[in-house]
């Protein structure tokens, strides 16, 4: 089944070149399905970027996804046309009346800042105070999962002595779980990070367990009580050559930045780095959407009327 996005949107040209099955508005309107509803709050600075990188793995399972995207009303992106924005994307007052069967919170490249000197941090603990109410499962990535761990859990993070910056190999804590399902038993992951959580404060805190780590970048997976949240600490949504352009631009701007771990063959940075990473992001997000989202959503708590 398809993912559904407006016919205009930027990732609609580029996913339909790589086949993954999207359709129009106009027809998935007209089928007697009920979509699952994914609202997907974007903080990254590159929205396109981000949105494109989501939906492809979003798109790629048998399931009808209505997809809503959202900003933040007290931040404006510099990076992204308001035009773009004011076409595509939503605030919290649009959507606020609504529900949803899952939420994504992406990353933002803010680590260094304390929470609460981020500009929106007051909205973004709104919004996710409202997520207890109005989503069935949340899906938090990078900085992301560290702001809503901290909000729910108060889960600290500690800086970095050097960005963690690279490919890492990952083990299966618990390999009877759902968002495992298909998964060997290693798999690799980008990160690209200056700070990190602490296994030891997870496991303080009643209902949360680590499901996924490694020996080399620290806590991958955590997930929250009864399998409705789920905090990941790396980028498995990134393209090939997303960690490139990231080291590129710092190059450039004369930053202290060593080449991404385990990315270029033979680390040799003249060398097209390998894409090992593609499989296990689609089972990830395939097994999220599936497992914890459309067979778990209660029919009424989308539609309380019916």
């Amino acid at each position: 089944m398809p993912i559904k996005v407006p016919n205009d949107l930027p990732a609609h040209k580029i996913l339909d070149a790589e086949n993954i099955f999207i359709m129009h508005g106009s027809r998935a309107d007209t089928q007697d399905i009920r979509p699952v509803r994914i609202l997907i709050l974007n903080l990254m600075p590159k929205k396109i970027e981000t949105e494109t990188q989501l939906l492809r793995l979003l798109g790629n399972t048998p399931l009808q996804v209505d997809i809503e995207l959202m900003q933040t009303a007290s931040y404006t992106s510099k990076n992204t046309s308001q035009e773009h924005l004011l076409k595509f994307y939503k605030v919290f007052d649009d959507i606020k009346d609504q529900k949803f069967d899952g939420m994504i919170v992406t990353g933002a490249p803010i680590e260094h800042m304390p929470f609460e000197e981020v500009d929106y941090w007051p909205e973004l603990c709104k919004i996710f105070e409202w997520a207890k109410t109005n989503v069935f499962c949340s899906y938090f990535i990078c900085w992301g999962a560290q702001a809503a761990l901290n909000y729910y859990y108060g889960v600290s993070k500690y800086p970095l002595e050097h960005k963690l910056f690279g490919i890492y190999e990952h083990d299966v804590r618990d390999k009877g779980h759902y968002l495992f399902y298909g998964f060997d038993d290693t798999y690799h992951a980008p990160h690209s990070r200056h700070t990190e959580i602490r296994e030891e404060d997870i496991v303080r805190v009643p209902g949360l367990r680590v499901l996924s780590a490694s020996k080399d970048a620290g806590v991958y997976i955590v997930g929250g009580p009864d399998d409705r949240q789920f905090f990941v600490t790396g980028h498995s949504e990134y393209d090939r050559g997303t960690l490139e352009g990231e080291y590129k631009r710092d190059l450039a701007a004369g930053m202290p930045i060593r080449p991404p771990v385990g990315y270029y063959p033979g680390d040799d940075t003249n060398v097209a780095p390998t894409f090992r990473w593609r499989a296990h992001a689609n089972l990830l997000y395939g097994n999220w959407l599936n497992y914890f989202v459309y067979q778990r959503t209660p029919y009424d708590f989308i539609q309380p009327n019916l």
